[in-house]
């Protein structure tokens, strides 16, 4: 069976160690190597070539964040997976948009950590249920109120900007390049958008860009 190489990147070393045990003694799972901080995980994944890296939000020196958007840069084919304390949305949005494939709350059972390995090995992404549930309920709360306030100023600063270079004429994989975050976040700001504006279709959506003046038609000559 073929196994799936991990970098354990965490800055406690007794939980860094256990984790490596719990880790190992999956049979299709091989620890390869552990970093302390994010600088260390960069120099570990470039030299190690790990399927996964299974990263701490919180270690010294450099961001997790930079580091996983180093270490994705460098080598999309790895897999960043976040284990972290933290139970906070806007954790796990930046984990996204630095492209990040999963995040997993340290007080779950470990069989959702082996999960999450695997489903982000294979490709997926994963949430801890936890975190699923919080959007879930921040989604039903926006639904509730969103009678109440304008479509339009629903959208986030990035979803505003995603929408203007959509109705430019740019496709998401350019928009991706522009703005250095990955095809899958555009993917995700543009379901976003396009799900609170009710917009179904290209067409649809360069239009309400003309009727809210986010672009202008060119001049008639």
């Amino acid at each position: 069976m073929p196994q799936i190489r991990i970098l354990l990147a965490d800055d406690h070393t007794l939980f860094r160690q256990g984790i490596k045990t719990l880790l190992a003694a999956e049979a299709d799972f091989e620890v390869v190597g552990e970093a302390s901080n994010g600088g260390e995980a960069i120099e570990r994944a470039a030299e190690l070539r790990p399927d996964v890296v299974v990263m701490d939000v919180s270690m010294p020196g450099m961001s997790c964040f930079e580091a996983t958007r180093q270490i994705r840069k460098a080598r999309p084919e790895i897999k960043v997976l976040f284990l972290t304390m933290y139970d906070d949305e806007d954790y796990l949005i930046e984990s996204m948009e630095v492209g990040a494939s999963g995040y997993v709350l340290k007080d779950s059972p470990s069989p959702q950590l082996s999960a999450a390995v695997r489903d982000v090995h294979r490709g997926g992404s994963y949430l801890s249920p936890r975190m699923l549930s919080q959007l879930v309920d921040d989604f039903r709360s926006r639904v509730k109120t969103q009678t109440r306030t304008p479509r339009f100023a629903t959208l986030t600063n990035r979803e505003r900007e995603v929408l203007k270079m959509l109705a430019e004429g740019n496709s998401v994989k350019e928009i991706a390049g522009d703005l250095n975050l990955s095809v899958k976040t555009i993917e995700a700001h543009k379901f976003n958008l396009m799900r609170k504006l009710d917009i179904h279709n290209k067409a649809q959506l360069v239009q309400y860009a003309i009727q809210k003046k986010i672009i202008q038609l060119p001049a008639m000559a």
